[in-house]
């Protein structure tokens, strides 16, 4: 399965966070020195995916369109529709219906931030299944506040329940999903839940009735935040300001990723340092593009 889409799924309304998401959305708040949005981007970017749809709500659609523009200054190409209301993650499929065409098709959730060693082998491993469906998994103390995947002795998915009492397991999906191109289809069987919702769970769920669901279990050496609270948004934060500053790496910049891709060269990416001034990322991303063109 040759993945080249991927969608963006950035609406909601951010009550968590009010009152700071009450003039902006939540992917644009501030994860340390990027846009929250910038680092589930780079994940599909390094699973390369150059093929991205961004959903948000009609009010934050303008502000994503002006962060990103078409593009083309990364080696992308930005589409863009609207959530007019948040009715599920599934949703995205239903909204991305046309553009999806009836391809195989990524998700990654805009309040996600993944990060760790290998990271690009996994995301290169579930673009390469030539079917099914693909989630990653991480350990954590409360379960019941996910969607839980349980699994045998092999790691193959056995039940996968949302927020469930009573958890089988501790093993949280995270919110990155890869699909193929039966998707859309899949997605227009989900009901939606007592809650209302077009659960992704229960798209999951499709394919694991047809023994379809693979899992990739997210171990240690990798990170995983849900940056949905203050809490957990400073958490992302300071996590990035302590590998950026002890490791001088770069984690979540997506002109680094594309230049390292190879779908820009050092030119474009020393354009991009000179427009980011005299921040502490231009720096870096200027000593990387002049490294490269002595």
């Amino acid at each position: 399965m040759s993945m080249t889409k991927g969608i963006l799924l950035a609406g909601g309304s951010g009550t968590r966070l009010h009152p700071m998401t009450l003039a902006t959305s939540k992917q644009m708040l501030p994860i340390y020195d990027k846009p929250m949005i910038y680092y589930p981007l780079t994940v599909l970017m390094l699973a390369g995916i150059r093929d991205i749809l961004v959903i948000s709500t009609p009010e934050d659609l303008p502000q994503f369109r002006r962060l990103l523009g078409d593009g083309g200054g990364l080696g992308v190409r930005f589409t863009y529709a609207e959530q007019p209301r948040p009715e599920g993650l599934a949703q995205a499929f239903h909204i991305g219906r046309d553009w999806i065409a009836g391809e195989p098709c990524a998700l990654a959730l805009g309040d996600n931030l993944i990060f760790g060693d290998h990271l690009s082998v996994l995301l290169q491993r579930a673009v390469s299944r030539p079917a099914g469906a693909t989630v990653f998994a991480y350990q954590v103390r409360d379960p019941e506040r996910y969607g839980v995947v349980s699994m045998d002795a092999s790691g193959r998915a056995l039940d996968i329940v949302e927020k469930p009492a009573a958890p089988r397991s501790n093993w949280a999906v995270i919110g990155l999903y890869f699909y193929d191109a039966r998707v859309s289809d899949w997605a227009a069987r989900v009901r939606p839940s007592a809650r209302g919702e077009l659960e992704i769970t229960d798209l999951n769920r499709l394919y694991l009735e047809e023994a379809a669901l693979n899992v990739e279990c997210v171990g240690r050496g990798f990170a995983w935040l849900d940056a949905g609270t203050p809490d957990s948004l400073l958490q992302a934060a300071t996590f990035v300001q302590t590998i950026q500053s002890r490791q001088g790496m770069l984690v979540g910049c997506p002109e680094e990723v594309a230049y390292r891709m190879g779908w820009i060269d050092a030119d474009r990416l020393a354009h991009h340092a000179r427009a980011l001034g005299k921040t502490e990322l231009g720096r870096v991303l200027a000593e990387l593009a002049g490294s490269q063109q002595v």
